[in-house]
């Protein structure tokens, strides 16, 4: 049974309802395919990640989007 996490920012940025549906769907299919098994039993989780708790480089990524938007 493949298990697949998927790991996103949160806050304001966090993907609504509909795009979790389309990321929960489009990866089963995908990884079904690749793999070739049976997508019944297939485990997708979506983690949104709060901005201040996801690191990059040393900085959170609010951090590095604020810095982005000068």
């Amino acid at each position: 049974m493949p298990f697949v996490r998927i790991c996103v920012t949160g806050d304001e940025e966090r993907p609504t309802p509909e795009q979790k549906r389309e990321l929960i769907s489009g990866v089963t299919k995908l990884v079904g395919d690749v793999l070739g098994k049976n997508t019944s039993n297939m485990v997708v989780i979506i983690d949104e990640i709060p901005m201040e708790n996801y690191g990059i480089g040393g900085k959170t990524v609010r951090e590095r989007r604020k810095e982005q938007q000068k």
